[in-house]
């Protein structure tokens, strides 16, 4: 899934000429208009899931604004409605505010005044839509933690996962960093038969030098100083079940050679053992590093490689799977909240651009630290450009004002003053992001001054 940003705008109005006219400058902006002559025609047209807002007349024959806000608000109570005033009835739109109306304009209005108000709002419905749409996906997803997802790459190996889960064959499993190599390994013991024995997982990367045949394969007591009684290495604790070789590639050559003889007879001679003991066990290696490259490059033996490598898996990196993020996100937010006891929080704005245009180079594991932090509160959002923060109180035009500064002072730093950049980011048409510059005494050109510096 992903985050699409609403843009309808359902507008109505009983005086066809205004309505035409406004409709046509709200579609010049870029948004998706549908307009309507009547409350009652417009209502057929909204449900729960509409990705937009409505603009109405506050009086209006039959059913008015007001009544119409009422009959809307029992549709979906999060849905923004815009009235438009005359200057007689602001007593009336002051009183659809406290009935609930996000915001309304006076005629005759300025359309940047209206614009302005409609991009608040969409934004806002926006990330209504997405939390509830997280909700869903999480209720309907498979239980498998970072397999979630509807991607292709992700949807692919899901299908191999469920095809080769209940098969003997040994599979090697590559893939980046904080992929989820391991949940794929876990997925393909839970899938199988084995999934009544043990899953053993070995870090390789942190198996004591030295130390490394003990805990592979175990020792018999007297084999040296200090071995007084039997240990059964890791390898023998997999016996029926499955062997996990996490960072196979950072075993020494020597390891490299014991495990082979696991390998390829499916058995084990602990350290001072007689003889060998017969294995049933299925193996899964993974590496974060092409093996074929290290093979070729000769860190790798090539046998202990084709041996592993019977079936590969590849696991994609967060990149390559951006679509999936917001569902991994809200789940391992839902995770994190109900660790701490808490109700999950709702997604903001800054959590919302993080998550659309972060590369997320460690991938699903720093996905996950970050939906931790949030849950507790405690993500970093970016201060505004401007010495002073933005003072809490105040009448909430001001406020709004304040905020739309900060907003706008970001999008210059990141995009150097580029005004098609911060226009595009935006999504605002460049006259009135100019007009937007000028009220608030930005200055386009300082900022490529600044990144010039």
């Amino acid at each position: 899934m992903t985050f699409a940003r609403p843009l309808g705008v359902t507008l109505v109005d009983d005086d066809e000429d205004f309505r035409a006219a406004l409709a046509e400058r709200l579609r010049l902006a870029g948004l998706e208009v549908g307009d309507f002559a009547s409350a009652e025609a417009a209502l057929g047209a909204l449900d729960r899931d509409y990705p937009g807002v409505v603009v109405t007349d506050l009086r209006m024959p039959g059913l008015d604004g007001r009544g119409l806000l009422t009959r809307l608000q029992a549709v979906d109570a999060d849905l923004p409605v815009v009235m438009i005033t005359g200057h007689g009835d602001i007593a009336d739109a002051v009183e659809a505010l406290r009935q609930g109306a996000y915001d309304f304009v006076a005629k005759p209005f300025d359309f940047a005044r209206l614009n302005e108000s409609l991009a608040r709002a969409l934004e806002k419905r926006g990330l209504v839509l997405d939390n509830r749409a997280l909700a869903r996906a999480v209720g309907e997803a498979r239980p498998e933690t970072t397999l979630l997802g509807t991607s292709p790459a992700i949807v692919r190996l899901r299908a191999v996962i469920d095809q080769i889960a209940d098969a003997d064959m040994d599979v090697l499993i590559e893939g980046p960093t904080g992929a989820g190599k391991e949940v794929v390994a876990r997925a393909l013991h839970d899938g199988g038969r084995r999934r009544v024995h043990r899953f053993v997982a070995v870090n390789c990367g942190a198996l004591p030098d030295g130390l490394i045949e003990t805990e592979l394969f175990g020792s018999e007591p007297g084999a040296f100083a200090g071995a007084l009684r039997r240990r059964i290495g890791l390898v023998e604790q997999s016996h029926r079940g499955t062997l996990f070789l996490d960072e196979v590639e950072s075993l020494s050559p020597s390891a490299q050679v014991a495990l082979l003889r696991v390998i390829e007879q499916r058995e084990v001679q602990p350290v001072g053992a007689d003889a060998a003991r017969t294995l049933d066990l299925r193996i899964l290696a993974a590496s974060k590093v092409d093996l074929a490259v290290a093979v070729a490059a000769g860190r790798f033996r090539d046998d202990l490689y084709y041996r592993l490598n019977v079936v590969e898996l590849r696991v994609p990196p967060l990149i390559e799977r951006r679509e999936d993020i917001p569902l991994l996100f809200a789940h391992f937010l839902a995770r994190a909240a109900k660790a701490q006891g808490i109700e999950p929080p709702l997604l903001t704005a800054a959590v919302h651009e993080r998550l659309i245009r972060h590369d997320w180079p460690g991938n699903v594991r720093e996905l996950a630290h970050y939906a931790d932090r949030a849950a507790l509160g405690l993500i970093d959002v970016p201060a505004p450009s401007s010495a002073a923060a933005p003072e809490a109180s105040g009448a909430l035009a001001a406020r709004m004002d304040r905020f739309e500064k900060s907003v706008l002072q970001d999008a210059l730093v990141r995009h150097n003053g580029s005004v098609a950049a911060v226009s595009g980011d935006l999504r605002l048409p460049r006259k009135t992001l100019y007009d937007k510059l000028a009220r608030h005494g930005l200055s386009p050109s300082r900022f490529r001054l600044a990144s010039r510096a």
